[in-house]
């Protein structure tokens, strides 16, 4: 790789069972991270690491139940409160079933597990607890780590580079469930190409969204592109009703407490225009995801009806309670 060779499908797929298997120190991982920030990962190399990834985990059977992964690759550099989090509860709360895969933040101050730990949330991979979450508040969460030995053996090296790194873009692929509907948040467009070239080939009903300012994830900050089995489309904020916002009205604090204080109003719907209406932007676009016959418009009105209705922050509410048992 410094000579600047690709790796085979097979040759990635070797390596990432290698370090799920700790076969490599730290410094030979960080390394290997490291050559990816100097060149764009090839398809390649993405579906070997995947397969490796998939190959090993820990299984988890929920019986096709109809359900929506919603997840940001993070890595955007942007440090927003969790976004995509929120949408999972709000999506829950308009009657839609959640299974979300995550981790803690690497180059982010908040990542998904950090902001439910926050909330007294253990996690688990007891499939028997996992099912009921999912039954009862709508929502269940798989704690990255838990359920992939090679995510498990990256997460100090990922965490001192501090940088992001091509795991930011497996994490949306490894989802052990492997839920036939996603809605997907990218840094950039290459991103965009790549993912949609890969849910094509696996048959996914997946919406991929990046906002042209750089968010990975609907920000309403600028434009955003999205990509889905109709094609691609560019919107702006104007076009769905909302008001372009400013970046520092979405901006998550330098804590774990401030973004997850910012998760909390939103859920309550006590939080700013901004933080709210990026919210119901990505969970409008969840619920088309599921049911593509059902207008943007309808979305956003149910998604609205989920937290002034306090179903949102109930879904949440019972997550918790179901979670930190």
């Amino acid at each position: 790789m410094f000579e600047h060779k690709n790796l085979s499908r097979a040759e990635a797929r070797d390596v990432m069972l290698n370090i799920a298997d700790g076969m490599y120190n730290d410094a030979q991982l960080s390394a290997f991270m490291t050559v990816f920030l100097m060149r764009s990962i090839t398809t390649d190399e993405l579906t070997g690491f995947r397969d490796a990834i998939l190959e090993r985990r820990l299984p988890v059977d929920f019986d096709n139940v109809k359900a929506i992964d919603i997840v940001g690759t993070g890595g955007d550099g942007k440090n927003t409160f969790n976004i995509s989090t929120a949408t999972c509860f709000v999506v829950a709360g308009a009657g839609e079933k959640v299974i979300k895969h995550g981790n803690y933040g690497a180059s982010s101050v908040s990542g998904a597990s950090n902001v439910l730990e926050h909330h007294g949330v253990k996690f688990t991979a007891d499939v028997d607890r996992l099912r009921r979450s999912l039954d009862e508040s709508g929502v269940c969460y798989l704690h990255a780590p838990f359920f992939s030995p090679a995510l498990k053996s990256v997460a100090g090296v990922r965490k001192s580079l501090g940088v992001r790194t091509f795991f930011n873009m497996l994490g949306p692929l490894v989802n052990p469930v492997r839920p036939r509907h996603q809605l997907l948040g990218v840094y950039n467009l290459k991103l965009m190409r790549l993912y949609s070239y890969i849910a094509q080939n696996e048959g996914t009903a997946c919406t991929i969204v990046h906002s042209l300012d750089g968010y990975d994830e609907i920000s309403l900050t600028s434009p955003f592109k999205v990509s889905d089995t109709e094609g691609q489309r560019i919107f702006t904020p104007e076009e769905l009703g909302y008001t372009t916002h400013s970046q520092h009205e979405i901006y998550g604090g330098d804590t774990v407490a401030e973004a997850a204080g910012i998760f909390d109003r939103v859920l309550s719907g006590t939080s700013n225009a901004a933080q709210r209406d990026c919210v119901t932007a990505n969970a409008a676009f969840a619920l088309v995801t599921l049911d593509p016959s059902q207008s943007l418009a309808e979305a956003r009105s149910r998604v609205e009806e989920s937290i002034d209705s306090g179903r949102a922050l109930a879904a949440f509410r019972k997550f918790t309670e179901l979670n930190s048992l």
